[in-house]
């Protein structure tokens, strides 16, 4: 039991999760003193509770901007600095570099998802479930090593009822899978594209010949079944449509492209990983930090209206991708990979 936190889950309306106060004193620099004075009890607490926190309250972090990597550090060795990835510049926060942008405000830009059509599910309850709730994937899965953990940050959030932010327990999914499909997934390999690179299902469906590749941008193979290095559990670990390779892909030995075997086996497993009993629907509000494993969950964003303003912050920790990676030097670095 920590010293400095209180630690619930699951959390609402979902098997897996947990709420963190602190025992004493509130705010995001009393939360960095806590973390600091008990730094495992927050990463042990990610691992027990199925990779994913919420600490809510954090204020502060929208007038210093730093303390959100203060917080991360915690979690691994390394911060990603977004000005040396492939990310365009105004995606990345002119101070604190370590801060990617998601927003629909200039100079970031970025539109919303699409709305579900139609916009809640046959229980009268928000969209979750591939294809009716697109964009499920796992961040940075197109590396190697790709990602360990993420933190984002409602700096500005929309409304409580649009926007949020849904997790898909893979681990909980692979548990529940029939023994067949166990062991028809057991060795295969996903083939993870950059969104961008012209290798999406969308553009395999319309016929579009993707770009050329850079050394370092090439898709990359990852494990449909990935073991987490911490729990030892084994995990589904795959995308949909925008982040696997449907050119040559989206399964290694198996049939290509949108159409064929492996593109059935997509959308069978990314529409059993995000039946409603393995996810957990966030509604932002300001202030809100959430902490997922990227080693085990899967996310996708939800719409919201086009014309409310929303800025979150996140950042990328990496450092123990797990035994199947050890060694290798970042694909996504040019000279590395070249």
């Amino acid at each position: 039991m920590s010293t400095q936190f209180d630690i619930k889950g699951p959390l609402n309306d979902a098997a897996f999760g947990a709420t963190v106060t602190l025992k004493s004193g509130k705010g995001a620099r009393a939360l960095a003193a806590a973390m600091k004075a008990d730094p495992a009890a927050l990463p042990d607490a990610l691992s027990a509770h199925g990779g994913l926190l919420l600490v809510q309250g954090l204020h502060e972090i929208n007038d210093d901007p730093s303390l959100l990597v203060t917080l991360s550090r915690v979690f691994g060795p390394e911060v990603e600095d977004y000005r040396h990835t492939l990310t365009n510049l105004s995606s990345v926060h002119t101070k604190v570099p370590e801060i990617l942008l998601v927003s629909n405000m200039a100079p970031v830009s970025k539109m919303p998802p699409p709305r579900p059509n139609p916009p809640v599910a046959a229980d009268g309850k928000l969209p979750v479930q591939y294809p009716h709730q697109g964009g499920w994937h796992t961040d940075q899965s197109y590396r190697r090593p790709p990602p360990d953990i993420s933190l984002f940050y409602a700096a500005t959030p929309v409304a409580k009822d649009q926007g949020q932010t849904l997790f898909a327990n893979g681990t909980l999914a692979y548990e529940a899978l029939s023994p067949a499909l166990k062991a028809k997934v057991e060795k295969l390999e996903g083939l993870h594209a950059q969104p961008g690179t012209g290798r999406s299902r969308r553009a395999a469906l319309a016929g579009e010949m993707p770009r050329a590749f850079k050394p370092h941008e090439r898709s990359q193979r990852q494990p449909v079944v990935r073991v987490h290095p911490v729990t030892g559990k084994r995990s589904l670990y795959l995308c949909e449509g925008g982040q696997m390779d449907w050119f040559d892909g989206p399964f290694v030995g198996m049939e290509k492209g949108p159409h064929g075997d492996g593109a059935k086996l997509v959308d069978e497993l990314m529409s059993h990983m995000t039946q409603r009993r393995f996810v957990y629907a966030h509604h932002w509000e300001q202030g809100d930090m959430l902490i997922w494993d990227n080693r085990c969950l899967v996310h996708a964003a939800t719409w919201y209206e086009p014309g409310d303003q929303r800025m979150m912050w996140r950042t990328t920790v990496h450092g123990n991708p797990g035994a199947a990676y050890a060694g290798e030097a970042k694909s996504w670095i040019p000279v590395a990979a070249e």
